[in-house]
């Protein structure tokens, strides 16, 4: 199982990250452990410069933009 997490303050794009990820693990059949973090602090300490961002595993893989479903696919199967 993955820990997933995904950053942002709520936006619309945060929330279509979090939605992603979800379709991509579960097309890719795989239990994920997915955590949206909203708390400011939390979000800095992380290192996020820009949100949406997306950690896994404790390592932060992405931020800035929605990720692609084949970016997620790739980040996922590492």
């Amino acid at each position: 199982m993955k820990d997933i997490n995904v950053y942002g303050s709520g936006c619309r794009n945060c929330v279509i990250t979090a939605e992603r990820v979800e379709q991509v693990a579960q097309q890719l059949d795989m239990t994920i452990r997915l955590n949206k973090v909203t708390d400011l602090e939390a979000i800095m300490s992380a290192g996020v410069v820009s949100t949406p961002a997306v950690s896994i595993d404790g390592r932060l893989v992405h931020s800035g933009s929605v990720p692609t479903p084949e970016k997620l696919t790739e980040l996922l199967c590492q």
